[in-house]
């Protein structure tokens, strides 16, 4: 058997390096895994199996294919990780919609206060779970390319929208791609290597984004990709990869983390150009 992952971010990682070889059920159990640390953590294999989709069998198998001698052993990590990260983000979102309202029940004056409280709370894991690395890096990428190219569609064209506008105004070339006319690939021809490439997307990943990304790693532009899970189709060939859990109250997905971290990247490049002048 092979030794298995010590660390829940040692899992996650290799999860995501081998998930395009793992068999249906088991990519199954690998998406709900990466996406729902708590609930691994917190229920039972009965519980969890249902949430996921699969037979109780299959979370076993899976932690066996990962060198796990049973799934209690690999939930461990995950019941660790939290222990050490307490309250989770998941949770304080819970405890945050509990506070404000009965569950089951939407009362229009305290919908502001269950927006704020839930983004306040997206926001803070925001700032805990980026490392400071990749934003260097994307900044890295931006400072060295000629032009920026954006895209992103449906919710996150505003992400990308908020993007060609703030790159614009710090002097920088930035196109973006919106399909105007459906010329997604006409537009996205353009691009060279010396270039760099903004993608945001999310599930299910539309086609229009996944189309332009493909055609800029053609030509080994370096992809920046912000999206809502690791297990990303574009996540593996992304130059730096920001998965970013927005706060959700009634079904409704919010944008304020993206928009935060768009403007933190737009205003680190900035500086750093400043910076560069200056010197």
């Amino acid at each position: 058997m092979q030794n298995p992952p010590k660390t829940l971010p040692e899992l996650k990682a290799i999860v995501a390096e081998r998930y395009s070889s793992l068999s249906k059920r088991l990519a199954q159990v690998a998406q709900y895994l990466l996406d729902n640390p708590d609930e691994i953590a917190f229920g039972t294999v009965a519980v969890i199996s249902k949430d996921a989709g699969v037979h109780p069998s299959t979370l076993v198998r899976f932690a066996n294919t990962f060198g796990y001698s049973g799934f209690s052993e690999m939930q461990g990590l995950f019941q660790q990780e939290l222990l050490q990260d307490t309250p989770s983000y998941q949770e304080r979102i819970r405890l945050a919609q509990q506070e404000m309202h009965d569950e089951g029940t939407v009362q229009e004056p305290h919908l502001l206060n269950q927006f704020v409280s839930a983004n306040t709370k997206a926001l803070e894991h925001l700032a805990q779970s980026v490392p400071l690395r990749d934003m260097e890096r994307a900044i890295d990428i931006l400072v060295n390319a000629k032009a920026t190219y954006i895209v992103g569609v449906r919710r996150a064209f505003v992400v990308s929208t908020y993007f060609s506008y703030a790159l614009q105004h710090i002097d920088r070339r930035a196109y973006l791609i919106d399909g105007v006319g459906g010329m997604y690939k006409e537009q996205a021809s353009t691009m060279m290597a010396e270039d760099a490439l903004i993608a945001i997307s999310f599930y299910p990943y539309a086609d229009e984004t996944q189309n332009v990304v493909v055609s800029a790693i053609d030509k080994k532009v370096p992809l920046i990709l912000i999206t809502d899970s690791s297990l990303s189709p574009l996540a593996s060939i992304a130059e730096v990869c920001f998965v970013v859990k927005e706060a959700e109250v009634h079904t409704f997905r919010s944008l304020s983390t993206l928009l935060c971290l768009a403007q933190s990247l737009a205003i680190g490049l900035a500086y750093r150009l400043e910076n560069q002048q200056k010197n």
